[in-house]
């Protein structure tokens, strides 16, 4: 392998600049490319063509996003990674996790089934399957209805009757519905804590006067203060574990009686808003996590 570390993103954007400048400091080179520009290729012995690389391998892999596409296309690009997986590249977040994350009803079983508090939710098929949990549940209060495959609270919508509920064209025929989380408000909050390797790199609160409030969305971040960070620091990394991230942004939100839940758990997250309300450099502690995580795996290989 070379010692290289490849940023797998659709455009270079402030995250993949910060983390090219980030690596470069502590020796590697960096190049970055959109996981579509990467084929599989058996004229190589690696059996993958990575453009400017020549048929060498990276040293290791950070996947900023990987784009949206057809249901092939996907499936192509999330094959490359765990082909680098299974060449012995380290790929962070791997191909499992973002798997995981990028279906938001997979993320949801398995917080709960690792225990951990989270809004009652469900995912079904059909519009005829949504308006029985509709039926079913509305009784008890408002869903959220929220794309299967989605980010930065787009498409996110508030359902109080089954007339609400779109047309199955408009959500691809697939309902991933979410106990609606009253809050104090507005401003309304929630929070976003940002892990990596084990550790809590910092977190934020977000508030906004629409119940929606992501960064991405026009929500204000803001610094977390006192014992509240214990309890988030805590969710949070056992969010991250459930999940099997390296890392990763996790949204929990405060219900009325001050229950914490977990919303989500983002494998690409972005951290702009983050990065303005904590004292350390984001993208220096990712590039440093790597290459502790590297060296680590280069110690614990088998002289040749």
């Amino acid at each position: 392998m070379t010692d290289t570390i490849l940023i797998l993103s659709d455009r270079p954007d402030r995250q993949v600049k910060q983390l090219r400048a980030s690596l470069r400091k502590l020796g590697f080179n960096v190049l970055a490319l959109p996981l579509v520009d990467i084929g599989f290729d058996s004229r190589y012995p690696s059996g993958i063509a990575i453009p400017r690389m020549n048929g060498a391998l990276p040293a290791a892999v950070i996947v900023r996003s990987i784009s949206s596409g057809t249901f092939e296309a996907i499936t192509r690009r999330l094959g490359i990674l765990h082909a680098f997986a299974h060449l012995g590249v380290p790929v962070w977040n791997s191909a499992k996790a973002i798997e995981r994350c990028v279906d938001k009803s997979t993320t949801t079983f398995l917080l709960a089934q690792a225990g951990l508090p989270t809004p009652e939710t469900f995912a079904v098929e059909s519009i005829a399957n949504a308006q029985l949990v509709a039926t079913r549940e509305l009784v008890h209060g408002p869903l959220v209805l929220k794309p299967l495959f989605g980010s930065q609270g787009k498409g996110i919508r508030l359902i109080r009757s089954i007339e609400d509920l779109p047309e199955p064209e408009e959500v691809d025929d697939v309902y991933y519905l979410q106990r609606f989380v009253a809050r104090p408000g507005p401003p309304y909050c929630d929070y976003r804590v940002f892990t990596c390797d084990g550790e809590v790199l910092g977190m934020m609160a977000r508030r906004a006067e629409g119940w929606i409030t992501n960064i991405a969305k026009g929500a204000k971040a803001e610094a977390v203060k006192g014992p509240l960070r214990a309890k988030l620091e805590s969710l949070a990394l056992a969010a991250s574990a459930a999940i099997g991230t390296d890392f990763a942004g996790i949204d929990i939100i405060p219900a009325a009686d001050g229950k914490l839940l977990v919303l989500e758990v983002n494998s690409m997250p972005a951290w702009t808003g983050l990065q303005s309300v904590v004292p350390v450099r984001i993208a220096d502690c990712i590039a440093n996590a790597l290459a502790a995580w590297i060296e680590d795996e280069l110690d614990e290989r088998p002289a040749a």
